[in-house]
């Protein structure tokens, strides 16, 4: 049954029912409807006493001011013609859907619409600037462990041929040394494989699909390394409107003129759907001039004040993995956080209390939280968000990919080099393979020091994957526990199921009591890891 406020006739839930999953339920989702009409109808209703139906039918349906029927995308039943296009009905009503969007002046507003965009054959730094902005969108990214990266097209490899570079003096050498790359690359992938072929047989239980796939996903997780940062990749980004709207400014005041482009480009195509939503990243508007200028001005100085007092520091120069800060008192923040929302006291309280608990009880409370947990899905309350621990880590590039895509956590990078040493799989080192893995490295490496010097942040281009990243990630307990169950599972990569390992080892030895949240971290070490989850899937495709 209806709602009792909602009352309609018989030809309006024939109308309404075209864009509602139900009529009847006080639940039901939208279908049917553009982003900026299910985004401007959401901002309306906030302000309105009207059921969202009603809303629906009265003040757009019904409205002639909103374009509904051309918007949606319905035909003119009468003459049955087909009406104006989606983008065009958009721009005539452009105003309307403005007014409400900027009427509640309210950023989240953005929040209401959102959209599926494709980015293709954009380089691997790219796709990382592009995935910093972690918040409202959720990137998909082409995988180097399943696809074989050593295609061509028209005769050449697939890398960006980053502009300055092609009309600079270093064009021959940058070209060069990525087709190198490639091409040490696919070399490998024949003997390597075979090699793989004899250390891990197939068992005879094991199927042919399960035991190839994990076997391709080892060979190309050892080569991946080879790879250039300028090799192109595709991803795929759903988002909403807030997010697109601070990527696409983001993107419009970095250095690199490939991310200039995309924003470019991202903004065209996304005011084709979602225009009101992104029109403050236009060049030409005053939030995006105000925030380039402010970017600008703030790297500026920065970068100034680096240069004065960090010349006497020695850089790092080795890999490794370290939690740098960590706050003691943080048993005692997650003890009374976990028992504040079963009580009535206050936290403050419950914080002097908690410190004069004995170790024994403050594990009691630990262990209430977490003995009960079956597997890493089951997430544990967020009163584990107050112990905060900040690592600095010096790992490939490769392993950072991986690890930079978590989404509840800060992290900042250095520009990639080869200053810092790469690495080699150990499947590698010892074969024939290896003298042309080093010399591929050594090459690359004479290169980017040749180009680095004029231009730093264009020169990370030619910087394969094996080469070492120094970043950091300042994380919360909940998000590394997270982390580090999920990056340690056997079908990991084994150089970042290392790091995982490593940050839940370090939080425990520094907070014991802390140990038993990192319950279903995998310290095992996997040959051919994959192979599990491979079998896994066979079974269940068989099902």
């Amino acid at each position: 049954m209806l709602n009792d406020y909602e009352e309609f006739s018989e030809s309006q839930l024939k109308i309404i029912k075209k864009y509602v999953t139900s009529t009847s339920s006080h639940i039901f989702c939208l279908r049917n409807l553009p982003e900026v009409i299910k985004g401007a109808l959401f901002s309306r209703y906030s302000r309105s006493s009207l059921g969202l139906r009603s809303l629906l039918l009265k003040e757009f349906i019904l409205n002639e001011e909103t374009a509904f029927s051309s918007i949606s995308g319905q035909k003119d039943e009468e003459n049955d013609n087909e009406l104006e296009d989606q983008s065009v009905a958009i721009k005539k009503a452009q105003n309307f859907y403005d007014r409400i969007l900027d009427g509640y002046g309210d950023d989240s507003i953005g929040e209401l619409g959102g959209a599926h965009l494709a980015i293709e054959n954009v380089s691997m730094i790219a796709a990382k600037v592009i995935e910093d902005s972690r918040i409202g969108g959720s990137p998909l990214e082409k995988s180097t462990r399943y696809i074989y990266f050593d295609q061509k097209y028209e005769g050449e490899y697939l890398f960006f041929r980053e502009p300055i570079l092609m009309t600079s003096a270093y064009r021959d050498h940058y070209v060069d040394t990525c087709n190198h790359l490639f091409e040490v690359y696919g070399k490998l992938i024949p003997p390597l494989t075979e090699q793989m072929e004899k250390d891990f047989p197939k068992e005879h239980d094991v199927s042919k699909v399960a035991y190839t796939a994990a076997l391709r996903a080892k060979v190309l997780d050892c080569l991946r390394g080879l790879l250039p940062a300028s090799a192109l990749t595709n991803m795929g980004v759903y988002g909403n409107g807030r997010f697109f709207e601070t990527l696409i400014q983001k993107l419009n005041c970095h250095n690199l003129s490939e991310l200039q482009e995309i924003a470019r480009t991202s903004h065209q195509e996304l005011s084709k759907v979602i225009p009101s939503f992104v029109r403050r990243a236009d060049l030409s508007h005053k939030h995006q001039n105000t925030y380039a200028e402010f970017h600008d001005k703030m790297n500026e100085e920065l970068h100034l004040m680096s240069e004065q007092y960090t010349s006497a520091i020695q850089p790092l120069n080795q890999p490794m993995v370290r939690l740098v800060n960590s706050d003691p008192d943080s048993p005692v923040k997650v003890a009374s956080a976990l028992l504040f929302n079963q009580s009535n006291c206050g936290l403050m309280e419950l914080q002097e209390m908690c410190r004069t608990l004995p170790k024994e009880d403050l594990s009691r409370i630990f262990e209430g939280a977490s003995a009960l947990r079956q597997n890493r899905r089951h997430k544990s309350p967020r009163a584990l968000e107050h112990a905060e621990f900040t690592f600095e880590i010096v790992a490939d590039y490769g392993i950072y990919r991986d690890l930079q895509r978590h989404r509840t956590l800060t992290q900042e990078r250095q520009l990639l080099s080869c200053d810092l040493g790469y690495y080699i799989p150990k499947e590698i080192l010892d074969t024939e393979m290896e003298k042309d893995y080093r010399e591929a490295m050594d090459r690359a490496k004479a290169t980017y020091d040749e180009i680095a010097g004029e231009l730093p942040e264009e020169a990370q281009y030619v910087v394969p994957m094996a080469y070492n990243i120094h970043w950091y990630f300042h994380i919360n307990l909940r998000s590394l526990q997270w982390m580090c169950e999920l990056r340690s599972s056997p079908a990991g990569h084994p150089m970042y199921r290392y790091v995982a390992q490593e940050m839940a080892k370090q939080v425990s030895h520094t907070f014991p009591e802390f140990e038993r949240f990192f319950k279903f971290v995998d310290y095992d070490g996997y040959e051919l890891g994959r192979l599990g989850q491979e079998i896994r899937t066979v079974e269940k495709m068989k099902q």
